[in-house]
């Protein structure tokens, strides 16, 4: 329904918008339709995100605030006024957690045999044993700090929780309090199994040092022990003209262990003297402070949502499909050199990307590998199918993202495991994040040397790859492999930019090639032609792209977008937007892909590409394009696109004043629910195929892969 609001801006706030989309994350939290763990996973969730938001987009905020800068965002907001608004509404939505922790998680998981115990209602057998715990495992571990009444606070680590223990000063001259600060992060368990006859019982790590802390102060009384956590700036930027970047990110991760604190939670049964005094010594005010009537960090609540022995308590286990168009008995580079390859992950497995790279690394045809990293997994087998590459022989080239917020220390760590493997790595580009997602692979074939590529939406990180719903694209085509090789070889060479055949890229092309699509959909309107524009990503800020929408909208050009996230645009405005439908999906995989597919008077342009519609992803990183012109694999992305925009289950519109409503579909299509339709399909072509296979029986083989050094 359009709305009319001249008197409104024409743009969202990007950090309201932000804290919208974690309230669609909260909602299902509070969703009853949702497996209890699920839902005990989704309220983690939205802790971790609200952890990432103060670090970065909180931090931010306060810098700009503190040197005094006051210019006004898109909607017209200055820093200062976006900080009491975030502050408005993050006290809200941290009500909202607790709420649904206490209120309504705990009661129905104590119904189910989990039971979250607390000190008063410890049993004798309980409590003995959890004094053995203390004294055998937390006693020898953890190390009280003593605080000076003159002295500094200790620089304590952000987001890991502590206790402040308040002592009787033993000196009846001085009957202030005596203060004692206690970290618990590191390697110890938050959660504490109980011994006990019901199916699991637990207590936190917090209870389990206040209950004995007082072995840590023989004589001294103990007035109270305070549970809180503090979360620092880490909105730190490395110097791009730093001589030395890995050292210089190294610096960067030890400020960030000593920037300003942009919150403070304390548990809210806190007396108002431990309250005032911890803003104090930190320097925080009442708005920078959540008393939080629960658990403080709920985000640690998501490894509780994964214990084993409650599967009634989960969703149903989607295993990633083996795509009909990978035969498992050929190579990779067979396949690829006669047809292309599209992947919609989870719902197809992630496997054929890392045999990509790993068939890359031990085929004796196979002469070099360029690869961007930007985030990898713990114990990357793409890694080390790199390593092993290079220790074969072969030329091989990785762009490791140094800047890739909050692996920067995964990222170094990995760089100088490559580099001793003979890899020969680039930290990227002075400027500019590499957020570009492209593997090419050269072989040496009876015709000559030949290109295969991998571009993708996603990270090379197979653990995600099961969690973000992403596109992978496998391909041989002859102008792409030019192309990816310019394009890498201009990263790599820091030389200038080449024009490029088929891919666009940022911060170069690619904002420009998108506008140029949209004025071609207005274009064919205004002549009386049919046009319109799908598309799904992740965040839309960019106010050049955004009036390209509105002006397309007013032209009379359909526009629909799948937007998990940010969106600053306004849709069904009239006059403005009333052609732009705006959804956002929050299912059991975090939406993740980057499609756009343009009618263009018939012939089908459709994209992947690395890149948010942000000004940051346009203008300050390295990003691709990817137009997906193979008629099999178009067909297949834009079915997966429309899948999406049908969802009438998981999906919520954005309506013209920034509210989200649950779409209101009748009839057969309101049960329309986009990942699992995508996910049964992606079941019913992989049994088809295996139906229509002879019985062949494949031995299980080890995984290759060697351990870093």
């Amino acid at each position: 329904m359009s709305t009319n609001t001249k008197t409104k801006p024409k743009y969202f706030n990007r950090e309201l918008s932000w804290l919208a989309f974690n309230e669609r994350v909260l909602e299902e939290a509070y969703e009853p339709g949702n497996p209890l763990l699920e839902r005990l996973k989704f309220l983690a969730i939205t802790s971790s995100n609200l952890d990432e938001f103060f670090m970065i987009r909180v931090g931010g905020l306060s810098l700009l605030r503190q040197q005094g800068i006051r210019a006004p965002d898109l909607a017209g907001i200055t820093p200062a006024q976006q900080l009491e608004a975030i502050a408005n509404q993050t006290h809200h939505m941290v009500e909202k957690q607790y709420t649904c922790y206490t209120d309504e998680l705990m009661p129905t998981l104590q119904q189910e045999g989990v039971q979250h115990v607390k000190r008063d209602a410890l049993n004798a057998e309980q409590t003995e044993y959890l004094k053995r715990y203390f004294h055998d495992e937390l006693y020898p571990v953890l190390t009280p700090l003593a605080v000076d009444s003159e002295g500094e606070f200790p620089r304590l680590l952000s987001l890991n929780i502590h206790l402040l223990i308040r002592l009787k000063s033993p000196d009846s001259e001085r009957p202030e309090s005596r203060i004692a600060v206690i970290q618990l992060g590191g390697t110890l368990p938050r959660f504490v199994t109980l011994p006990s006859e019901a199916r699991y019982e637990f207590i936190l790590l917090e209870d389990v040092v206040s209950m004995f802390a007082d072995a840590f102060f023989p004589g001294e009384k103990i007035q109270e022990c305070v549970v809180f956590r503090v979360t620092r700036n880490a909105d730190i930027g490395a110097d791009d003209l730093a001589s030395d970047l890995v050292a210089e990110m190294e610096e960067i991760l030890d400020a960030r262990k000593e920037s300003a604190c942009v919150r403070l939670e304390i548990n809210a049964n806190s007396t108002r003297v431990s309250q005032a005094y911890l803003r104090k010594s930190l320097g925080v005010t009442n708005r920078e402070t959540y008393l939080v009537n629960g658990p403080v960090d709920l985000a640690s609540f998501m490894g509780l949502s994964g214990m084993g022995g409650f599967d009634h308590l989960k969703n149903e286990t989607w295993i990633p499909q083996h795509a009909p168009e990978v035969d498992r008995q050929k190579s990779i580079f067979t396949i690829l050199s006669r047809r292309d390859i599209l992947l919609i992950h989870p719902f197809e497995s992630f496997e054929p990307v890392i045999r990509f790279i790993q068939e890359a690394a031990d085929d004796p045809d196979v002469v070099a590998i360029k690869q961007i990293l930007y985030r990898t997994s713990k114990n990357s087998p793409i890694v080390n199918a790199l390593m092993r590459a290079a220790e074969n022989g072969k030329h091989v080239t990785a762009i490791v993202e140094l800047k890739a917020r909050f692996d920067e220390q995964r990222n170094i760590d990995w760089a100088r495991t490559l580099e001793r493997s003979g890899v020969q790595v680039i930290y990227g580009v002075k400027g500019y994040k590499t957020h570009a997602k492209v593997c090419i692979v050269v072989r040496r074939e009876s015709q000559g040397l030949r290109r295969y590529m991998h571009f993708g939406t996603g990270n090379y990180n197979e653990v995600t790859a099961q969690l973000y719903t992403d596109v992978s694209y496998l391909t041989s085509e002859e102008r792409l492999g030019a192309d990816a090789s310019a394009f890498f070889n201009t990263v790599t060479g820091y030389s200038q930019p080449q024009n490029l055949a088929k891919l666009r890229a940022a911060p170069l092309t690619l904002r420009d090639t998108l506008l140029e699509m949209i004025h071609a959909e207005i274009t064919r309107k205004k002549q009386g032609r049919k046009a319109f524009i799908k598309a799904k990503f992740n965040s839309l800020a960019d106010p050049k792209l955004i009036n390209a929408f509105y002006k397309a909208s007013n032209a009379g050009v359909k526009i629909e977008l799948n937007i998990r996230g940010i969106c600053c645009l306004r849709p069904g405005v009239k006059g403005l937007s009333e052609n732009i439908r705006v959804i956002s999906i929050i299912d059991r995989f975090l939406e993740h892909s980057r499609v756009f597919y343009f009618h263009h008077g018939g012939e089908q342009k459709v994209f992947i590409s690395s890149a948010d519609l942000m000004v940051r992803n346009l203008d300050k990183r390295i990003e691709l394009l990817v137009p997906v012109d193979d008629k099999n694999a178009r067909k297949k992305l834009i079915d997966s696109l429309e899948t999406s925009l049908k969802d009438a289950v998981k999906a919520r519109e954005l309506l013209p004043d920034g509210h989200y409503q649950h779409q209101q579909s009748g009839g057969r299509g309101s049960k329309w629910r986009s990942q699992e339709m995508q996910y049964r399909l992606a079941v019913k072509q992989a049994r088809k195929i295996a139906q229509a296979k002879p019985t062949v029986f494949e031995p299980h083989l080890p995984i290759q892969d060697h351990e870093t050094t």
